[in-house]
């Protein structure tokens, strides 16, 4: 795997957004936690809609962090419309705008093998809620 410091690589996570802000702070919370990991360089975020900054914002501010590579890693758990379409274009867009970065659409979080772990915790969290009979 290539050196992500070297040629800096930048996440820019993609969220829909919403107009309540406690639902945008939860993208807010993670890139923060993955700046603070370190494995990238550039972590930024970026909302569709409702919210800012937006996905052309949050290009704008990798691009000028010095990312020779984008991956838009898309906040979303499958590839519906909005992934398939509009961040395939805001891709290309942005592939055009910037040529001396590579802009590249990373799946959804869809069905990998960590969901199910997931969901597992979710509803075990859910379970704890009832009352014991």
């Amino acid at each position: 795997m290539p050196d992500p410091f070297i040629n800096p690589t930048a996440v820019l996570l993609i969220a829909h957004g919403s107009r309540r802000q406690e639902a945008n702070e939860d993208l807010i919370a993670l890139a923060r936690q993955l700046r603070e990991e370190g494995t990238y360089p550039i972590v930024e975020y970026a909302f569709l809609e409702l919210a800012s900054p937006s996905i052309p914002q949050g290009a704008a501010a990798c691009v000028e962090q010095g990312a020779v590579q984008v991956l838009m890693m898309p906040w979303f758990l499958s590839a519906g419309r909005h992934v398939a379409d509009d961040l395939s274009e805001f891709c290309q867009q942005f592939s055009e705008e910037y040529p001396e970065t590579s802009f590249t659409v990373c799946p959804p979080l869809g069905l990998h093998p960590a969901m199910l772990t997931i969901i597992n915790d979710r509803l075990q969290e859910a379970q704890q809620l009832w009352p014991k009979l």
